[in-house]
């Protein structure tokens, strides 16, 4: 006898139990598959912020530096090291710090100069994409430069605006000039906003009067390399050179971002065990209201190991339903969340650990979106069902027979 045609035909003998089994588990995967998407999107938007912004997978500093930041403690032969790792397949830009003041008219405040080399660091920051007036830093004019946000708000200028700089040069002198606002950024994070400058390395070292070294090497390794493994083959390469990952620069974020994934899949749980409930219930009230049925059959030959493929095949053919229901039905919300999202700006600024955050969530569609709540679906169900499987195999037939 095929075991699966009476299942499916069992399965139906009481429609409104099934219907209800099987929109109760479709509801619950269609919220679990949306809220995967979101948190993958989550996950995916942090990662960007921490990474393509301005820290990079690794930074590269000097011996002490960032414990007592200052303008002579720098990292010699730079070009050296840079040429090694761009053969073992990072990305490395040079980046120059240094403190001082910016005024415009009778507005002043401190601020963080910071020089690049142009086209190295565009291909371990993204920052460049995000100007809010204006434009990037050009190498063609060094006299120009790119603010923060709230910095341009505080010193009241805009692109085109002189901006008159001061600050202690490398050899003691006073070093002064005046630049021209090039571009202004958008939000990127607290530091940067309020007192960010951001020049050519050219500009930096003519300004400071500041020949030779770097203060900070930014790398992005290749995305197949694990991130430790990566900072282990350039701990090597500059073992007299304080290397470290972005993890350890941002550990409270760090920490974060990891426990979102146990996040999920705690909720996951509860949501399913409350399904799971619901299908032991309904499974129990099948084989009780069966349990005659039940023993004719064993009387009539059926194994343990039959009636239990019986009743696993009944909630399988539920939980197939549930599942192409349910990724059906959540098509639609995955291309509005993967597309528009969901405007948070209405809560105002957003930023996280002095990052600012992205005020759209969106959603991510990829196979991990679908496969981790259709597998713990699966899981549940098994484990609700198992019982009164074991239940149906236990019967006596002559017992069975006997039921009222």
């Amino acid at each position: 006898m095929n075991i699966f045609k009476m299942a499916w035909r069992n399965v139906w003998r009481n429609k409104r139990r099934t219907i209800v089994t099987i929109a109760a588990m479709t509801v619950a995967l269609l919220a679990m598959i949306v809220y995967s998407s979101l948190i993958e999107g989550y996950m995916l938007s942090m990662e960007r912020l921490i990474l393509d912004l301005e820290i990079g997978d690794m930074q590269i500093y000097a011996k002490d530096y960032r414990d007592n930041p200052s303008i002579y403690t720098k990292i010699r032969s730079h070009n050296t090291l840079v040429k090694q790792l761009t053969k073992l397949g990072y990305h490395a830009s040079p980046r120059l710090l240094g403190g001082g003041l910016a005024a415009s008219g009778e507005a002043s405040s401190g601020v963080t100069f910071r020089g690049l080399e142009i086209y190295q660091d565009e291909k371990v920051s993204h920052i460049y994409k995000h100007v809010f007036k204006g434009k990037w830093l050009d190498p063609d004019f060094p006299e120009e430069v790119v603010i923060g946000r709230r910095l341009a708000i505080v010193l009241g200028v805009k692109p085109g605006d002189e901006l008159v700089a001061l600050s202690q040069a490398s050899d003691g002198s006073m070093a002064n000039n005046i630049f021209y606002v090039r571009g202004v950024l958008k939000n990127i994070s607290d530091a940067t906003d309020r007192s960010g400058i951001f020049m050519t390395s050219s500009a930096f070292r003519d300004f400071f009067v500041f020949p030779e070294g770097v203060h900070q090497i930014v790398l992005r390794k290749d995305p197949e390399t694990e991130l430790k493994d990566a900072a282990n083959i350039v701990k090597n390469i500059a073992p007299h050179l304080d290397v470290k990952t972005w993890k350890e620069l941002m550990p409270t974020l760090a920490s974060m971002v990891e426990s979102v994934r146990g996040l999920m899949l705690t909720v996951f749980f509860i949501v399913y065990i409350a399904v799971a409930i619901l299908i032991l219930n309904a499974m129990l009230m099948a084989v009780f209201e069966r349990i005659r049925e039940i023993g004719v059959l064993k009387a009539l030959g059926f194994g343990p190991g039959q009636v239990m493929g019986l009743i696993l095949s009944e909630s399988a053919i539920q939980t197939c339903l549930s599942i192409l229901l349910g990724i059906i039905l959540s098509i639609p919300s995955l291309y509005y969340l993967s597309n528009s999202g969901i405007n948070m700006g209405t809560l105002g600024g957003m930023s996280i650990m002095g990052l600012a955050v992205d005020p759209v969530w969106r959603g991510v569609v990829n196979a991990n979106t679908f496969i981790s709540p259709v597998l713990i679906l699966v899981l549940i169900v098994f484990f609700a069902v198992l019982y009164p499987a074991f239940k149906a195999t236990w019967i006596r037939p002559v017992e069975a027979i006997r039921h009222q």
